[in-house]
């Protein structure tokens, strides 16, 4: 590790694994407890799904601005402290804003300084552990933990103290983040992702097989999304605490990490497989979304959200590695920020408007039962394209076949 003087790196591996752990929990304060304090100012579903539906949206333009910014300075810690500080600054004048507008132009800013923060983070992390031992699964996993432990302290003060709190619950893990940052060592290069090119992009796009997964994709996440952004007000809706509110995150993340491991250990990286589980695990979002329309109590929909771990956590994985196997290698990162981009972008948007609507005039029920039938079409959709792979009906093409047609168009 020639970068980092030795006696630093001890002290470095343990500031990430604490920054992850801080990043994570702040997050979940705001994912999971900040439609409370909308619903609290008077906010009604449809207005704060538009208000998430928002954030998604600004996060596709946010995503590479700062990946460029972070190019050109070529100092990752920098790039990672002024997002922290933006986050930091904006969150103080998004809790005491006293009109819709300025609570909407806040959420603006809010989401273009930490929509991409984990993207900036994760580079960060390998940056600093390059040529060392460590691998960056155990920085991630510090990561769950804080979003699990955090999610059920803050039910439990939140309960306790109200949800007017909230906003100094933020401010310091923000500041323990920012502080956990500040002692890292200086670092004098930069593992980035490969930008996205725009002939790389062209090819992902005129993939029809790989658009298809792309739009199944969508109708499995916009459930997901509407679900993310709203069960906090759904659990407080059937007579549930804040701190249920925690503790259906703590089970819904405790044990994803270990998900992702058996993932990676034991799935065949071979398409006909991998779109088989994809197929399998959204099915299992099915049955999920069908036990939340069904839901009668908030400590069953506290119990549901057990299946967060396999359903999300399968469904990130296997899709991640699908587009790496279905996109040729020069391609690939074009592939990977479509995939992120309809999974998070896209589905946030679609799911955080038409989850409100739904919501505020049809009711939490209703909400659900259309994600039965969204995630239906969609496992429907993995199906057919699993038994189309399985026939010898399809096969991705090679690096030197994209190399061939570009030669016979020109």
């Amino acid at each position: 590790m020639n970068h980092l003087r030795k006696g630093a790196i001890p002290s470095s591996i343990t500031s990430l694994k604490w920054f992850n752990f801080f990043v994570y929990g702040t997050m979940v304060l705001f994912t999971s407890f900040f439609q409370l304090y909308l619903l609290d100012v008077g906010m009604n579903k449809l207005e704060i799904g538009v208000l998430f539906s928002m954030g998604a949206l600004v996060s596709i333009f946010a995503n590479p601005f700062w990946a460029f910014l972070t190019d050109r300075s070529q100092n990752i810690r920098r790039i990672v402290l002024l997002m922290l500080f933006g986050t930091l600054v904006v969150s103080q004048f998004m809790f005491r804003a006293n009109t819709y507008e300025m609570i909407y132009n806040a959420i603006i800013l809010f989401y273009f300084f930490q929509g991409p923060l984990f993207a900036q983070s994760n580079s960060m992390i390998l940056s600093y552990i390059e040529g060392t031992n460590q691998r960056f699964r155990s920085f991630r996993l510090w990561g769950s933990i804080g979003w699990a432990l955090i999610a059920i302290v803050a039910g439990f003060i939140l309960d306790w103290a109200g949800v007017s709190i909230l906003t100094y619950l933020l401010t310091a893990l923000l500041g323990a983040s920012i502080l956990s940052v500040l002692v890292l060592p200086k670092i004098n290069h930069t593992i980035m992702r490969a930008p996205m090119p725009f002939k790389g992009l062209s090819k992902v796009i005129f993939n029809p097989f790989f658009l298809l997964f792309l739009l199944f994709g969508i109708l499995v996440s916009i459930p997901n999304t509407m679900n993310t952004t709203f069960i906090s007000l759904y659990i407080t809706d059937l007579g549930g605490s804040k701190k249920m509110i925690g503790l259906a995150v703590f089970l819904s993340s405790i044990l994803e990490i270990g998900v992702f491991v058996l993932c990676d250990r034991f799935l065949k990286r071979k398409i006909s497989v991998l779109l088989g589980w994809l197929a399998l695990v959204s099915g299992l979002f099915v049955l999920r979304w069908w036990f939340m329309a069904d839901a009668t109590t908030a400590i069953q929909v506290v119990f549901i959200q057990i299946l967060h771990c396999i359903t999300f956590g399968g469904f990130f994985y296997v899709g991640t590695q699908l587009t790496m196997l279905l996109i040729p290698r020069p391609y690939r990162s074009s592939g990977q920020a479509l995939y992120t981009l309809s999974w998070s972008g896209i589905s946030g948007f679609i799911g955080g408007i038409l989850g409100g609507w739904m919501y505020q005039y049809l009711g939490a029920q209703s909400m659900y039962q259309t994600g039965v039938f969204l995630t239906l079409f969609g496992t429907l959709g993995f199906g057919f394209m699993w038994l189309f792979v399985s026939r010898g009906g399809y096969r991705p093409p090679t690096e030197e076949e994209e190399e061939l047609s570009e030669i016979e168009i020109l």
